[in-house]
């Protein structure tokens, strides 16, 4: 029996082939984007969920009151990682210390990379379990050893045997291999960790043991955790809140109320934003975003089948006549209808697969991901035929159960008809599918209106030919004054100046400042830069009041700019000639304010800021390109005079205008991903709205004749068959509207800095989907309109 249901299901699918194809075709294309969304999920919400100890791994944060609200952060004091070791040792399996992964040469004779690393103290080994290649996980107890990735074992000794060879990290330390360890999952928080070095390294490198007069004073390190096998984390969170608090009671930065928390590795990736101290989410917004925009897609897709084939009852309701008439019950016509849209569903699946297969690489690069489809997988395959079965029930659900229930008497009587009321359900099912298909539009729209927005936003310098270029070694930060004044003679470049950090990006933040009727209750933070004279000149900021820095003003080192934030918040109408006291650093002489530049996120507000005079800490070269001269070959002329100044270092240089481009990236990201299925949900709404045009200008094929014959134009023709349709979008735009306005309000009310929503966003929404419906109907529309009446009259 079931056999021959599939039989005529197939009968059914070749002698209907226009319609077959609109069905086989958007429900294929719903399936991908369902497939592309759910894969996409998974690899976020598997995030780090490779480390067996995932669930009982945390890093330590910490709330303090600043700046009249409480800022979150995820640096601590190199004393943190003791003081919870010997005050709470039972909560914890480790507690590790660590710097901060960056860039780091690493050289083996003449061959000299730049790779990913971090200092780490030895329990990072067993915490995040890494799988050893060679040696152990016991490899980093000698202060001078160091673990390396497969991959940059293989980039340095190829197939020879790594262990206890000699590398030189950063052109200064030798270190001695002591273990390859499997490269970390892309989809992890440590993929770039490509070394690991002792954590007593770093400490012994820098002398830490004597550089702090206050070691709980300065945040500048990271602490992870694993805590005890049967602890709880939230109870181990609420237990060490004090453990900082207690240290600085008697110090000035108890001030600063701080309460140092967990934040679970679970949450590092996907509940990563705080507002005032309170965690308020993060990338998991676009997790459950893309996740009902893939059900919502899929949805699309069913809700073509359902219209086509109720829409094309009448063609089928002798054959239910006739086969009640003669005993079938009204079970075997559900399933045979059921077999109908389950056969539709797998050939949609298979040719999903395909879809999915093909577009994986471009959806992989749009969203920044690694993944791959199952193909081995048992489960995989267990859920896309579940998957296969859901969406077949679901979309054969309505015309399973309603093309069954025809009565055989009217239909063999020829008395039956459908009704107007019948149509009701397709035209409600017609209005969802264009109400989310506008919805999507709208959503891409005010995304990159936001973008737009925040790029278009006065940044207070200047871009255009800026490269940033770290000085890397101690040969070239000695040569400082040399170097830079063959850069100058060079021709390539017109100006040059030195800087402690990246213009687009200053993360270094102090507290300690009084000045004059400072609130005694305030606990301020200020973002701080040490830079050279030249370095408004280099970068073009504009001073609003005052003056730049110039070398031909010794009393410059005393001297500080500041930006227009900084003389508002400490409530100077005219701040040059004002006093500001760094505690521990002395007093400083404001002798110019610069226009609010965009250092950190353009979404967020700007800091507080200034900047002041420190030959001994700039790390970083600013450079002006010539303009007269080609960013190429300006380039190349720079990276051979540092060659001659360090020859065995990788010239390394970065445009600041990539460097403020990537801002945008995780935006632009969601953008394009949000444009492309409103594209998809576009494309499967116009498939169900080219069959709906096909079949209704067939059924009114005589009506058509009819009024072909007593005068009708092409044009009124057009008209009437139309009008039905675009009546049916307009309503769907007035569903649309306030609802997209709704939830992109909310989304854009996650950034400080943001834009509003124009009327024209939706102007040009409805006008797009008017066009579209249009285009989509007029084909079928105008080829009726055109035929021969003699056809379709000469049966009557």
């Amino acid at each position: 029996m079931i056999k021959n249901y599939f039989k005529i299901a197939w009968r059914n699918l070749t002698k209907n082939k226009a319609s077959s194809f609109i069905n086989v075709s958007g429900l294929a294309v719903g399936m991908a984007v369902a497939m592309l969304i759910g894969l996409w999920m998974y690899d976020e919400l598997s995030f780090d969920t490779s480390f067996p100890n995932y669930k009982n791994i945390a890093v330590c944060m910490q709330n303090q009151w600043i700046n009249n609200e409480t800022a979150t952060w995820n640096s601590e004091a190199i004393t943190l990682g003791p003081a919870l070791r010997s005050n709470y040792g039972s909560s914890f399996k480790h507690v590790l210390m660590a710097g901060w992964t960056s860039d780091h040469l690493l050289t083996l004779g003449d061959k000299t990379i730049t790779e990913k690393g971090n200092y780490i103290e030895p329990g990072i080994t067993d915490m995040l379990s890494l799988k050893m290649i060679k040696g152990t996980r016991d490899g980093l107890h000698d202060a001078e050893s160091i673990l390396l990735s497969q991959s940059v074992a293989k980039t340095f000794f190829g197939n020879a045997d790594p262990m206890n060879k000699l590398l030189k990290l950063d052109r200064t330390t030798i270190v001695k291999v002591t273990g390859v360890y499997e490269d970390l999952p892309y989809n992890s928080s440590f993929s770039d960790l490509t070394f690991i070095t002792p954590w007593q390294l770093l400490v012994n490198i820098n002398h830490f043991d004597t550089f702090f007069n206050n070691p709980w004073g300065a945040s500048w390190f990271q602490t992870y955790v694993q805590i005890a096998d049967k602890a709880d984390m939230n109870q181990v969170s609420a237990r060490i809140k004090d453990v900082k608090m207690n240290a600085v009671r008697k110090m000035d930065d108890a001030r600063f109320k701080p309460v140092v928390f967990l934040q679970p590795m679970s949450k590092w990736h996907l509940y990563s934003d705080f507002k005032n101290g309170v965690n308020v989410g993060g990338r998991i917004q676009y997790v459950w975003l893309f996740g009902i925009i893939g059900v919502f897609v899929l949805l699309l897709a069913c809700i073509n089948f359902m219209n086509l084939s109720t829409a094309r009852s009448e063609k089928r309701a002798k054959e239910v006549g006739i086969r009640k008439a003669i005993g079938s019950v009204r079970s075997q016509l559900i399933w045979q209808f059921y077999c109908e849209s389950l056969l539709i569903a797998f050939l949609a699946f298979f040719l999903s697969l395909l879809l999915v297969q093909l577009s994986l690489p471009f959806f992989n690069e749009v969203a920044d991901k690694r993944m791959s489809v199952w193909w081995t997988s048992p489960l995989f395959w267990l859920v896309g035929v579940g998957f296969s079965l859901l969406t077949g029930l679901i979309a054969g659900s309505y015309p399973a159960l309603y093309l069954s229930s025809f009565k055989p008497v009217k239909v063999l009587k020829g008395t039956f008809r459908v009704g107007r009321l019948a149509a009701i359900p397709r035209k409600i099912l017609v209005v969802t599918q264009f109400t989310v298909s506008i919805v999507l539009i709208i959503g891409t729209m005010v995304v990159y209106q936001q973008i737009q927005h925040a790029k278009d936003r006065p940044i207070g310098y200047s871009r255009s030919g800026l490269v940033v270029i770290p000085l890397q070694t101690d040969a070239v930060k000695k040569r400082y004054e040399p170097l830079k004044n063959d850069l100058l003679a060079s021709g390539a470049v017109t100006s040059i100046a030195g800087s402690e950090g990246e213009i687009s990006n200053i993360y270094i933040s102090n507290s300690g400042f009084k000045w004059q009727g400072k609130d005694p209750a305030l606990q301020e933070e200020f973002t701080t830069m040490a830079i050279s004279p030249e370095f408004g000149k280099t970068v073009d900021w504009q001073i609003v009041d005052g003056r730049d820095f110039s070398a031909a003003y010794p009393s410059d080192s005393s001297g500080i700019v500041i930006n227009q934030t900084a003389a508002k918040f400490m409530g100077f109408k005219h701040p040059v000639g004002e006093t500001l006291e760094w505690v521990g650093s002395g007093k400083y002489k404001i002798i110019g304010v610069v226009k609010d530049m965009i250092t950190k996120s353009p979404y967020d507000p700007v800091k507080q800021t200034f900047f002041f005079l420190s030959k001994n800490r700039l790390g970083n070269f600013n450079v002006r390109i010539n303009p007269q001269m080609s960013a190429h070959n300006a380039i190349a002329k720079i990276a051979g005079i540092f060659k001659k100044y360090d020859p065995g270092t990788p010239f390394s240089y970065q445009f600041v205008d990539d460097n403020y481009a990537k801002k945008f990236d995780n935006e632009e990201r969601v953008g394009k991903l949000a444009g492309c299925f409103a594209g998809l949900a576009i494309f499967i709404s116009c498939l169900g709205l080219f069959g709906m045009a096909s079949f209704m200008a067939e059924q009114r094929i005589k009506e058509i004749g009819v009024r072909k014959v007593l005068g009708a134009t092409v044009f009124n023709l057009w008209q009437l068959l139309s009008k039905d349709f675009v009546l049916l979008v307009i309503i769907s735009l007035i569903i649309a509207a306030p609802v997209s306005y709704y939830f992109m309000h909310k989304w854009l009310l996650n950034y400080d800095y943001h834009t509003g929503i124009a009327w024209w966003v939706f102007a040009i929404a409805a006008i797009g989907a008017m066009v579209i419906t249009v285009l989509t109907v007029s084909y079928q529309s105008i080829k009726a309109a055109l035929a021969n009446p003699v056809k379709s009259l000469k049966t009557e």
